[in-house]
Formats: C-alpha cells, sequence, structure tokens
C-alpha cells in the first residue's frame, strides 16, 4: 500500500494535504476537527503583532462566482488576518501540537517591515512547538494598503530582506507565501531562495471584483452600500496557479526549491496536478470552507489509489515528474500533427462539435450524411486544435490521433516528417538561424 507520509524541508506530516492559512484554521476549534478528519497538516491563520488586533468588517466577507446548477467555481474573501489575541492564538497553537505531534504545525506571520517587528514575533514563537513558519507576503487587499502582504511580495528586494530576518531570528523552517499579482513569478522566488528561504508556497489570491447588483449598481457583495476587492481563490485560480508552480519548479535559479502548491485543490486529481509539477505538499482553503474538512479522506484515499494503481511507492517519487514536459511555446514540435476522431458508438448526435468547430473554428465536421445527422471530421480541413474534445458532452468520444511520420496531411499535402522542427529554427522567423 503506498505511503503518504510526508518529509517537508525537514517537516513531518502523514500526508500532503494541509490546510491553508485562512479562516478553517483560525482556532484551535477549527484545528482540532481537521485533525480529526485526517488532515496531514495546517498553516495557522496569520498572526500579528502583539496589541490591538485588526479589525474586520461585520458584514459580507466573501463572494462567490457560481455556475448556473449554483456549483462554486470562485470564491473572492475580503477578511483579513487574523482578528484575535496574540496571546491566546500563541496559547492554541501551543496546546495543539502538543496533542496532535505527528501532525504539521506551520504558523503564519504578517508584521510591518521592519526587522524588530519580526524579531519579536518570531521570539514569541520559540515554545509553541510550532515545526516551521510562512512569511505571509501574498493578501492582496486591507493588510498590503498597511504596507504588508502583497506590497512586500511585489518587490523582490523586501522579500529577500525579510526572509534573511527571519532564518537569522529563527531557527524554524522558513516558508514564503508568494503572491500572484505580479509579471513575473520568478523573481520573487529567486529573491525568497536569495534570502535563504527552505521552501516557497503558491498562490495566494489573485485580486479580484465579483460583480455588480444589476438593481442598485452597486458592486457587490458591498458593505453598507460599498464593496472592496479582495482576494480571488477556488477552483477558477487552479491554471493560474499551476502555470506559476511549474515556472519556479523549471526556472534554472529556482529548480530544486521545495514548493507547497495552493490554489484551486479540491480533490486528489487537482492534488495530484500540483505534486507532478513540483509541490511536495499541497495547501487547501476553498474546498475545506464548501465541503467541510472531510474532503480530505477522498483526497488521501484516491491518492493512495492512485499510487498503487502506478507502482508508487511514496508521494516523493511523484514530486516534479512533469516538469520537463512543461516547456515554452517556441519549443513546441510544429512538425507534429494530430486529427480529431469522433468515436460513432459513442456520439449521441448533439452536435455540439460542429457547431463550435464551424462557427468558430476550422469547418472541420461534418453535420449531415445521406439525409440524416451524422458528425465526422474532415481531415482535410482539420488543423488538431482539440475545440471539438473540449466541447465535446461525451467522455472520450472525440480524440485525437497522432499522424505518423511518413502518413500524409489531407490539409496541406505533405508528409509528415520525423525530424523535430520548432520556431527556433522555422525559415518565418527572422530571428532563427536558418532566415538569416
Amino acid at each position: 500500500m503506498a505511503n503518504l507520509h510526508t518529509n517537508f524541508i525537514g517537516i513531518q506530516s502523514p500526508n500532503p494535504f494541509w490546510l491553508a492559512s485562512a479562516p478553517p484554521t483560525d482556532k484551535a476549534y477549527n484545528v482540532n476537527r481537521a485533525f480529526e478528519a485526517g488532515w496531514g497538516g495546517v498553516v495557522w491563520k496569520t498572526l500579528g503583532e502583539a496589541g490591538p488586533p485588526v479589525v474586520n468588517v461585520n458584514g459580507p466577507r466573501y463572494g462567490a462566482l457560481m455556475t448556473n446548477d449554483r456549483r462554486m467555481m470562485g470564491f473572492n474573501n475580503i477578511e483579513l488576518i487574523t482578528d484575535r489575541d496574540l496571546e491566546l492564538n500563541l496559547k492554541e497553537i501551543r496546546e495543539v501540537k502538543r496533542n496532535w505531534q505527528d501532525r504539521a504545525m506551520i504558523v503564519s506571520l504578517m508584521v510591518p517591515c521592519e526587522e524588530q517587528s519580526w524579531k519579536n514575533i518570531l521570539a514569541r514563537l520559540v515554545d509553541t512547538g510550532a515545526d516551521g513558519i510562512e512569511l505571509n507576503f501574498g493578501c492582496p487587499h486591507g493588510m498590503s494598503e498597511r504596507g504588508m502582504g502583497a506590497a512586500v511580495g511585489q518587490v523582490p528586494e523586501y522579500i529577500e530582506m525579510v526572509t534573511a530576518w527571519c532564518k537569522q531570528y529563527s531557527k524554524l523552517p522558513v516558508i514564503v507565501k508568494l503572491t500572484p499579482n505580479i509579471t513575473d513569478i520568478r523573481k520573487p522566488a529567486q529573491a525568497a531562495k536569495r534570502g535563504g528561504a527552505d521552501a516557497v508556497s503558491l498562490i495566494n489570491t489573485i485580486n479580484s471584483i465579483m460583480g455588480v447588483d444589476p438593481y442598485t449598481l452597486t458592486m457587490s457583495p458591498s458593505t453598507g452600500g460599498k464593496g472592496s476587492h479582495g482576494g480571488y481563490c477556488g477552483p477558477a485560480v487552479k491554471p493560474i496557479a499551476l502555470n506559476m508552480v511549474a515556472e519556479i519548479a523549471r526556472d534554472p535559479a529556482t529548480a530544486g526549491l521545495p514548493i507547497s502548491g495552493i490554489g484551486g485543490i479540491g480533490n486528489w486529481r487537482d492534488a495530484l496536478d500540483f505534486i507532478a509539477l513540483g509541490s511536495g505538499t499541497v495547501q487547501v482553503c476553498t474546498a475545506a470552507m464548501v465541503y467541510g474538512f472531510k474532503i480530505v479522506q477522498e483526497m488521501s484515499d484516491g491518492l493512495s489509489n492512485y499510487m498503487d494503481e502506478m507502482g508508487f511507492k511514496s508521494v516523493s517519487e511523484i514530486v516534479g515528474k512533469a516538469v520537463p514536459t512543461v516547456s515554452d511555446w517556441r519549443y513546441l514540435n510544429l512538425n507534429h500533427i494530430s486529427k480529431a476522431v469522433i468515436n460513432q458508438d459513442s456520439c449521441i448526435q448533439c452536435g455540439r462539435c460542429h457547431i463550435a468547430c464551424e462557427d468558430t473554428s476550422h469547418q472541420a465536421i461534418t453535420n449531415m450524411k445521406d439525409g440524416k445527422r451524422f458528425f465526422e471530421v474532415k481531415e482535410d480541413e482539420c488543423v488538431g486544435c482539440n475545440l471539438c474534445v473540449t466541447v465535446c458532452p461525451v467522455p472520450e468520444c472525440i480524440s485525437l490521433r497522432d499522424l505518423v511520420p511518413g502518413e500524409t496531411d489531407q490539409r496541406t499535402g505533405k508528409t509528415v516528417s520525423a525530424v523535430h522542427a520548432d520556431w527556433t529554427t522555422h525559415p518565418n522567423n527572422p530571428m532563427s538561424a536558418k532566415a538569416a
């Protein structure tokens, strides 16, 4: 049976599934229930300085983007860091860790960008038993206006400086949480590594506004008639998160830097994507808020069953397996040719493939044959774009067939070549050697 035990930068947990720093990890009550359900670790909701705690709005903190059948696609959050007293949080962290010694206990931190502030709060963590700290450089609302959160995460020099302070004043492993609200995610990751970070976690939430009430024409949700941009998360952000994780994993300057993946993870398949693209652990928030803590059981069972099926003995064997398959567009093989194929036995004659191709693509799918509805690919028009596969409601009814070298592409009349040819050598590229 597969072993889900994870050793992430020296932090042990029975599985790679951690709850992210967010409302679900706000207090001991929540975290105890999470551990009882089977979560391998938690990142405690972000702590701030001692003194008066932050003040949250007492109105709508969450908004959502829903499908027509009321499934949640994206979640918007304007809640700030913990509004509970620092001493109470530290007391509860200490108690929970003492009772759950086999689980990972990471504490998220955010204080002003001043050396003494970081030194002070790190000293307060010494006797809690925490396994590591996560530096919240990603929060896009509320705290960033105060010079914290994403305001730090968008400046590589600040990331490097604060990370170095934390490595100087603490022996705990340091994870730097990155903001996606930046042009090139590789730059802050490189800065974190220069500062001595043991790992990075990403992505934090994306700046967003959910919409407008059509009857009042005010931003929605709103508090007293006004709203604020918030942090976007949930299933819709997963592709963005995966791209950023992969960019860090394959960048020569950060390759090998441990990653804790975050962003739209709701089941074991989502987790597998992050792990295969370089994440040693995965962090979950939105799915737990929508479905409850017990979703971790499906995640653990699903990943374990997959690993048994594939012959993987440990999670570490999967970490980064897919990274070598991620490339820049310029290196893709322009001599590779695919064609769509419709399985007539599975086809339900809905016509969605024809409509999509006819109206918006290459007019490569018929809709009639001998006076009857019939959908078939015209290979002399098909460019293998995958649109029909994507819109078809029947799984695996439409697939792509790769033409083999020596076969003729009916669309161009050319013979498929076995030689790799990409944009770097293409004669249409003015920068290529051949063009010169």
